[in-house]
């Protein structure tokens, strides 16, 4: 197995297991001021976890990627982050 997807998905294994610990806390302190205060944590989380693991997996591709090809991706990862951060 290659390690760096294997890097990728433990990631997103975390990532999950974050996601699902955060409904079950939101479900036993059971008031929306708290639900949101956990909500708004994982806003912080998940662009951690997408920046980790695009780069992970740019690092793996970047001998194979021409310098313009590498510039059109890591433009469409700044889009989707601009998209994610502006609220």
């Amino acid at each position: 197995m290659d390690r760096l997807v294997l890097a990728m998905a433990v990631l997103r294994i975390c990532s999950g297991a974050i996601e699902m610990g955060a409904a079950l806390l939101m479900l036993k302190f059971n008031q929306i001021e708290k639900a949101l205060a956990v909500n708004a944590s994982l806003a912080l989380v998940g662009p951690l976890i997408l920046i980790s693991t695009m780069t992970i997996g740019l690092v793996g591709i970047s001998d194979k990627l021409s310098a313009v090809k590498m510039g059109w991706v890591l433009a469409g990862v700044a889009c989707l982050l601009i998209g994610i951060l502006k609220k």
